[in-house]
């Protein structure tokens, strides 16, 4: 599986942005996807994962969405209100074998994307 995470940027902080992963090689329908994300000089942190419901890190509950498209296989984050401290490189994973007992660690996931840069300006 090959994972291509997209559509970050530049943003102001209050603004929003939708960022995609879009998968390849086999379809993941089946399997649970996830968002990372890796501030400057921080270690990489849960965001959001689904695999029939989502579940959402206490940081962006509320103003990210984590939605997929099977019929696409591909996975969104859609974050509004967005601030600065939201700036990081944000990761997109896929678990073949997804479980609640993991899924907030990366150690849960087994193929992942590049990366994509996100920075919200104050």
């Amino acid at each position: 599986v090959q994972l291509q995470a997209s559509g970050g940027g530049l943003v102001q902080a209050g603004g929003s942005l939708r960022l995609s992963c879009a998968a390849s090689g086999r379809t993941v329908s089946s399997y649970g996807m996830g968002w990372f994300r890796q501030a400057p000089g921080k270690e990489r942190e849960f965001v959001a994962t689904i695999r029939w419901n989502p579940y959402y890190a206490d940081s962006v509950k509320g103003r990210f969405t984590i939605s997929r498209d099977n019929a696409k296989n591909t996975v969104y984050l859609e974050m509004n209100s967005l601030k600065p401290e939201d700036t990081a490189v944000y990761y997109c994973a896929a678990a073949r074998v997804w479980a609640i007992a993991t899924m907030t660690s990366e150690s849960g996931y087994d193929y992942w994307g590049q990366g994509t840069l996100v920075t919200v300006s104050s």
